[in-house]
């Protein structure tokens, strides 16, 4: 699965992620990406057949579903907290850590197509 983290994700997570294998990468390292809204970041990922790593449930939910009801194809949405994965130094190793586990049991680009993810497959 191809993963985009939101831009609120150090780009280290995804640094880390490809040296395990993962086609990973952040958007604080694609320049184009920085400041666009979630509505064309979400269609641009679509395009691109790539998931979405973020905190934002409030903005991508409502985005999910619109695109659900138009019959919009997307390769999902992982959403997580601040809670669960603090946005720390120290805590970068988790993240890293859970979706290096994820990733590796949902290897195919379209192992998320349609769908969002709440927080427990993190876990």
């Amino acid at each position: 699965m191809k993963l985009l983290l939101d831009e609120h994700y150090s780009p280290r997570i995804a640094v880390e992620l490809r040296r395990r294998g993962h086609d990973v990468v952040a958007v604080r390292e694609r320049t184009e990406l920085r400041g666009l809204s979630d509505h064309a970041l979400f269609a641009l990922m679509a395009a691109e057949r790539r998931a979405i790593l973020t905190e934002d449930a409030s903005d991508f939910l409502p985005i999910i579903r619109a695109a659900t009801i138009r019959g919009t194809d997307h390769f999902g949405v992982l959403l997580t907290s601040p809670r669960q994965f603090p946005r720390t130094i120290r805590s970068i190793g988790r993240l890293v850590s859970a979706l290096d586990a994820f990733l590796t049991a949902h290897p195919t680009d379209d192992a998320l197509q349609g769908q969002s993810w709440w927080r427990e497959p993190l876990g």
